[in-house]
């Protein structure tokens, strides 16, 4: 089952083992520049608020209702990364306009072993953006769809999805068992459900980040695909959500430059396990910045290079990447 709580979705399958279930949050953050220069990880500047749609249905697109779900408010060229927490291991598969944001394939439910399309949440503890080569990833922004600058338009020509995709399959109890050696109590009851969705914005590449995303040290055969739950999490325009909510959306992330001339802290992680190659799919995608010169509407806004001055290195056991401005 999923449940919404404190802001973060808490993906829960009570009937593989108690602990089985990940949580994830999305979260507000600077966004770097998009000038192909590399940048270490960007702090998080807390949660991104989560609501149900069926709260606000009577407000909100007609297909929105249709289909559930959850919404977060973004402003446009915002930025986020997601939060992976859970010491239980899972497969997480995460899609921006049903494009897979690890692989570059398009949706499908199941598992994929070559090319891994999933990350192991116990082992990921963030995904900022697309995997675009071995190391970097390209940062998640928020653009409108139909004006060309999202991957789900690059690879599909079509601007029909936006938004994130997420599905969640726990370890199977047996490798767990294996692995980490604790036997389940488990509740006899199955509960699961999915929540599907539509909106009206979606992700496109960004600048140029490190990060690397993990190859799964435990096998494809150690998912549980027939115990999984999946989430869409529809884009609310930050603009409209006072008007949808009655609540004032958060205010805007300060541009990479202020903060970097304020000295406050980017991070760079260091693991010893082995990272995937990049998408040739999502390497080939135009960025916003580029996109943006490319239809004639001039440089993007806010898109000064910075040279980060107060870089803190960061390993598994002493993760820190919040950060307040």
């Amino acid at each position: 089952m999923i449940e919404l709580k404190d802001n973060e979705l808490k993906f829960k399958f009570p009937n593989i083992h108690p602990k089985a279930g990940c949580n994830i949050n999305f979260q507000r953050t600077l966004r770097i520049p998009d000038d192909n220069n590399e940048y270490p990880l960007p702090p998080g500047l807390g949660k991104f608020p989560l609501h149900h749609v069926d709260d606000y249905e009577k407000n909100l697109p007609n297909k929105w209702k249709k289909h559930g779900g959850v919404f977060l408010p973004m402003y446009q060229s915002e930025a986020l990364w997601i939060s992976f927490k859970g010491s239980y291991p899972c497969a997480v598969k995460v899609a921006a306009g049903k494009i897979n944001a690890i692989s570059g394939q398009q949706w499908s439910n199941t598992l994929s072993k070559k090319p891994q399309d999933y990350v192991v949440s116990s082992e990921q503890q963030w995904l900022d953006g697309f995997n675009v080569s071995e190391g970097y990833i390209r940062q998640f922004v928020a653009m409108p769809l139909g004006e060309g600058f999202t991957a789900e338009e690059q690879i599909t020509n079509k601007a029909e999805i936006g938004g994130l995709q997420i599905v969640v399959y726990p370890m199977k109890e047996s490798f767990y068992q294996e692995f980490f050696g604790e036997v389940s109590n488990r509740l006899s009851e199955l509960v699961s459900y999915s929540i599907l969705t539509t909106n009206e914005l979606g992700f496109a590449p960004g600048g140029l980040m490190r990060q690397s995303i993990e190859e799964d040290g435990y096998g494809i055969d150690a998912w549980d695909q027939e115990n999984g739950s999946r989430c869409f999490i529809h884009l609310l325009n930050s603009d409209e959500y006072k008007l949808v909510t009655g609540s004032n959306p958060p205010h805007q992330a300060p541009s990479s430059q202020d903060y970097n001339e304020a000295g406050m802290p980017w991070f760079e992680y260091y693991s010893d396990n082995k990272a995937l190659p990049g998408s040739d799919i999502l390497g080939k995608l135009t960025s916003v910045a580029a996109k943006s010169v490319e239809k004639g509407d001039g440089p993007l806004e806010k898109n000064h290079s910075v040279t980060p001055n107060n870089i803190k290195i960061i390993k598994k056991s002493n993760i820190v990447r919040d950060g307040e401005f």
